[in-house]
């Protein structure tokens, strides 16, 4: 079955860095799109990055283009989110997901809160 483990979320200052981490198990990592989705409370969910795990091709959101970069370590099944310069509004729960065959697998969140 399709595992997703997220982590590395915490509470930094704004400008500061954290890199959160996607672990995939119980499936073929390089035939999926791992994608990075945020949610804030009071809003909608939204999409940040994601990546085709086969050539690593990458989609940022205009939001945290230059800010983010997603990258991933095919021997470890694992796909990262480095997020730098970070802001208030970059504060929300941040979702792993993995798509494949039109159907959508999502992991659960890690908390990312960032202070002014």
């Amino acid at each position: 079955e399709v595992q997703l483990q997220a982590s590395g979320g915490g509470s930094v200052q704004a400008g500061g860095s954290l890199r959160l981490s996607c672990v995939a198990s119980g499936f073929n990592f390089e035939q999926y799109i791992i994608g990075w989705f945020r949610q804030a409370p009071g809003k909608e969910r939204e999409g940040v990055s994601c990546m085709d795990g086969y050539d690593g091709r990458t989609v940022y959101a205009d939001s945290v283009k230059g800010r983010f970069t997603i990258s991933r370590d095919n021997a470890k099944n694992t796909v990262y989110l480095q997020m730098n310069s970070l802001e208030p509004e970059d504060t929300a729960v941040y979702y792993c997901t993995a798509l494949h065959q039109f159907i959508n697998h999502w992991g659960k969140g890690t908390q990312v809160t960032v202070s002014s």
